[in-house]
């Protein structure tokens, strides 16, 4: 009798006592974003192949895991690098018109009429660029009318600033950085819980970075060459815009990734999808493993030890003969995705540009790195103030000889140059193990 009731108790609701999780979690599945391709997690010899270049030495490479992602088919090109610049720019435009009392650029309270401090972008308003008050509120985006000729009105660079914020995880997690806290929870007594987390704020770091890439890359690279032209049209001209972008710092690249994260959350957020991972530069070894193509142990992305196919034909972009750049049919940079991909379907990952890595640059990385997702971050400010910021760069470019497009070579640049031979791509740490393999399709779930 008692059975019964309860059974007929338990009709009309679903809580019943029983454990279920919490209901109406935003909806999640794989999303395959356009450009991306997807790297399955695996282990690899990292280093394999290397032969130090001045003595002939070989290196000694080491087992390292990685655990899935997705990676940019391409480097980023000038068009793409063009959206963040456009969406800074349009940021700043509505920002400057808020300011300057001009109504619907900017939302000020919320849905239940507390004040917004700082105040919201309003994106949905339309920017009317060639009315006259417009115009008026945005002068000081412009040029100064000293620094114009043939009465163009440009933008101004230096203007084009980024504001972004990131959480300092590594600081949190440090020994010296924990507390012994004791507190009192229904009778129950607690300890040692992290100082980051009753200090929040002091971990919330705070970013302004200028966007707009070094086009004088050209010149300062190379004082005795002719590259003005390339100065002026390489990342304005929409003749380049499948071109990689190069004279983005490492910090600028690490903005764009922020960005980049952002505005797909975002638009995600708004259709109540599951937030994704943020993409990031790749780590050394995710660079690398995803270099190799599954291919093991050999130097370049295609495997073997030859840098043409059986017609003769190059494979990538760089320096075949000194002074002979164009022997392989480019001269420069070349259009993203000229040669053949690797079989992860990766292109350019020898040659073209090379690309920067989100490791800190040091010669016993293989020695000291964890196994387990391999990533170092070398932060000695008092032993070494530079050691943070030497970044990695692997990869080669179109100046580069055979050498530097292997695909074991480490190489560095500091995090704050710009080179015309350096560009980048992105990754997307994936979400679960391995693609087909998340909880909805799991085959253990029974409920």
């Amino acid at each position: 009798m008692f059975a019964v009731a309860a059974l007929m108790w338990g009709c009309g609701t679903s809580e019943r006592g029983e454990l279920t999780g919490v209901v109406d979690r935003p909806y999640f599945e794989d999303i395959d974003l356009s450009g991306m391709v997807f790297v399955a997690q695996g282990n690899y010899s990292m280093g394999s192949g290397t032969q130090n270049a001045t003595y002939g030495i070989p290196a000694q490479p080491r087992t390292m895991q990685v655990a899935s992602f997705f990676m940019d088919e391409t480097e980023i090109t000038n068009n793409e690098y063009r959206q963040f610049v456009s969406f800074v720019i349009d940021s700043i435009a509505r920002r400057m018109l808020g300011e300057a009392g001009i109504d619907g650029f900017l939302i000020e309270e919320d849905q239940y009429g507390e004040p917004i401090d700082p105040a919201m972008l309003n994106k949905k308003t339309p920017i009317h660029w060639s009315e006259q008050e417009v115009r008026e509120a945005l002068e000081d985006l412009y040029l100064p009318e000293k620094d114009r000729f043939y009465r163009r009105r440009s933008i101004d660079p230096a203007k084009l600033n980024y504001e972004y914020y990131w959480i300092d995880y590594a600081e949190s997690a440090k020994k010296e950085g924990a507390t012994t806290v004791k507190q009192e929870h229904k009778g129950t007594m607690f300890a040692d819980r992290p100082k980051g987390l009753s200090n929040r704020s002091s971990l919330i770091k705070r970013e302004v970075v200028n966007v707009y890439p070094d086009t004088l890359c050209w010149v300062h690279d190379y004082t005795y060459s002719m590259n003005e032209d390339f100065t002026r049209m390489y990342f304005t001209s929409p003749a380049y815009d499948n071109y990689p972008c190069v004279g983005v710092s490492w910090v600028q690249a690490k903005a764009f990734c922020v960005w980049r994260s952002n505005y797909l959350n975002q638009y995600l957020e708004s259709i109540n999808y599951s937030l994704m991972n943020d993409f990031r530069l790749p780590t050394e070894s995710e660079w690398e493993f995803a270099a190799r193509g599954g291919i093991a142990a050999e130097s370049y992305p295609w495997g073997g030890p030859y840098v043409r196919n059986p017609n003769g034909c190059f494979l990538a972009n760089y320096e075949p003969l000194k002074g002979a750049y164009d022997d392989d049919g480019g001269v420069k940079t070349l259009m993203v995705g000229h040669y053949a991909p690797n079989d992860y379907g990766l292109y350019d990952m020898a040659g073209n540009v090379s690309e920067w890595c989100y490791d800190s640059y040091n010669e016993s990385t293989y020695i000291v790195a964890n196994a387990m997702i391999p990533y170092y971050n070398y932060n000695a400010k008092e032993e070494d103030p530079t050691a943070m910021k030497r970044k990695v760069v692997r990869g080669g470019s179109w100046k580069d000889q055979k050498y530097f497009i292997q695909v074991q070579t480490r190489t560095y640049e500091f995090q704050d140059t710009s080179k015309s031979y350096i560009g980048f791509r992105c990754v997307q740490p994936y979400l679960g193990r391995v693609k087909g393999d998340n909880l909805k399709t799991a085959t253990n779930v029974s409920r």
